[in-house]
C-alpha cells in the first residue's frame, strides 16, 4: 500500500499528482496530504515553493528566500513542519489515500513526512509519493520491499488508486 514513481523534468512529478488529487476530489474520494505547487517570481530567482493541504483552503510556504548568492538548502523547515502537522491531524479521519508531494531529504534524515507515512501505513491508508533519482535508494531501504513502483501516468496512478483505495472509484 505504499505507491512512488520517478518522473524526469522540472514539475512532471508536481503536476501529475495535482492532477490526481483534483480528480479523486471531483470523484468524492476522500484524500488528505500535500500537492507541490511551484510559483514561478522573478526570472533571476527561483520559484518559491508552497503545499496546497488536501481538504484544505491554504498553502504552507515551505521556500525561504535566502538572497541572490546563496546556495544552501532553500527548505524552510518551519514550514514544513507545519504542513506535516496538518497532514498528520488528517489521518484521524482514516482518508481512503494519503498523497505526499515527495520522499526528499528530510524524509531521509528521518524528518518531513516520514512518521507520517508510517502512521497511515499502520493506519491501513494507502501512501502515494514521488521519488527523485538521487532519494530512491534511501526511500527503497525505508520502505523495506513494501513499495510497489508505479510509471508516471495518471492513468496507472489512478488505476493503483483504485485497487488500494478503500472507498469505490465513480
Amino acid at each position: 500500500m505504499l505507491g512512488y514513481f520517478t518522473a524526469e523534468g522540472r514539475g512532471v512529478a508536481d503536476k501529475l499528482l495535482a492532477d490526481l488529487a483534483t480528480d479523486l476530489i471531483a470523484r468524492g474520494v476522500d484524500v488528505a496530504g500535500v500537492v507541490q505547487i511551484n510559483r514561478e517570481t522573478q526570472a533571476d530567482r527561483l520559484c518559491d515553493m508552497d503545499l496546497q493541504v488536501l481538504g484544505h483552503d491554504h498553502h504552507v510556504r515551505i521556500s525561504q528566500n535566502l538572497g541572490a548568492h546563496a546556495r544552501g538548502c532553500r527548505l524552510d523547515p518551519f514550514g514544513l513542519e507545519t504542513a506535516v502537522g496538518l497532514v498528520a491531524a488528517d489521518l484521524a479521519r482514516k482518508p481512503a489515500l494519503l498523497i505526499l508531494n515527495k520522499f526528499g531529504k528530510s524524509e531521509l534524515e528521518g524528518r518531513g513526512f516520514r512518521d507520517v507515512i508510517g502512521q497511515a501505513l499502520c493506519a491501513d491508508v494507502p501512501v502515494l509519493t514521488a521519488v527523485n533519482k538521487a532519494n530512491l535508494q534511501g526511500f527503497l531501504g525505508f520502505a523495506d520491499g513494501m513499495a510497489e513502483e508505479l510509471t508516471p501516468e495518471l492513468s496507472v496512478v489512478l488505476n493503483w488508486c483504485a485497487l488500494f483505495a478503500s472507498q469505490r472509484f465513480a
